[in-house]
């Protein structure tokens, strides 16, 4: 009775921090949208560079269609899936997570992460989840959206019970992304100058621009089991093509859980050995 009531207890506990951390989040945005529109310019500024990268991405989709590329079982429309999903993930990744990412080796380097360690809230939680951009994700989760819609229909995919599954499969490639690509921007901690890293990290994100059946076997499984960057865009596409094994949906499932331990454990091994910077 006892070991039931203090389950209840953690259980009701563990609630009430989730809730604080989501109002908490809540705030951090409704800050973050009112700096926003106090720099309008700024704001509009951003959205037309977004605009232009993606006049620059529309060229990989009018290739596709003019060249009529198929990647194995892939027509164009089936690709359109891809590119989409990779723009619309592209998108979310800019505005939530590498706004926060990039300045964590200027928080090491001009100490403000001394001040940061004596707030009482979740350091891990506050440094990379303080800030969200609501200009850049903008034309990006629009354009990637308007893509998706195109090839679903183009495709002759039906709208059923597969789209809860692509969207819950979103969901956990944005789990994943947060993880691989928190975790070069730790090394912060250490060499505090990560600008070489990030763009390799970069270069590799956008391997998911095309569907991962044009790479070699080896390095799909590289990209699904070791880094699981190909989880990113391809498997929520893949979903809805019914070109996913039950093994792989389990694998989604599980994939985003152990790199958040893993990425969890890196940090607190970070901080543990990290020294104030004015030491």
């Amino acid at each position: 009775m006892r070991t039931k009531w203090y389950s209840l207890s953690w259980c009701r506990s563990w609630a009430d921090g989730v809730r604080s951390y989501l109002r908490l989040y809540g705030v951090f945005v409704k800050n973050c949208l009112a700096a926003s529109m106090e720099y309008r310019f700024n704001f509009w500024m951003g959205i037309a560079v977004e605009i232009a990268f993606l006049c620059a991405k529309a060229l990989y989709i009018l290739i596709v269609y003019q060249t009529d590329l198929h990647i194995g079982s892939l027509t164009p429309d089936h690709i359109l899936l891809f590119i989409g999903t990779y723009t619309m993930m592209t998108g979310l990744y800019m505005g939530l997570f590498y706004v926060n990412f990039i300045r964590l080796q200027q928080y090491v380097r001009d100490g403000t992460l001394d001040l940061m360690l004596t707030k009482p809230i979740s350091l891990q939680f506050f440094v990379s989840l303080r800030y969200v951009d609501i200009g850049l994700p903008i034309p990006n989760v629009i354009a990637g959206a308007v893509m998706i819609g195109i090839g679903w229909h183009r495709a002759g995919l039906p709208l059923d019970g597969n789209i809860f599954g692509f969207f819950g499969l979103l969901l956990s490639a944005l789990l994943v992304t947060y993880g691989i690509m928190l975790l070069p921007a730790l090394l912060a901690f250490r060499f505090v100058q990560t600008g070489a890293v990030t763009e390799i990290a970069h270069s590799i994100w956008d391997a998911n621009n095309m569907p991962l059946d044009i790479f070699p076997r080896w390095l799909q499984r590289i990209g699904v089991y070791v880094i699981p960057i190909f989880l990113i865009s391809n498997y929520a596409p893949k979903f809805v093509l019914h070109e996913l094994a039950a093994w792989d949906i389990v694998w989604a499932i599980a994939a985003p859980i152990l790199l958040l331990l893993i990425t969890r454990w890196c940090w607190k091994r970070a901080v543990v050995g990290y020294s104030s910077a004015g030491s």
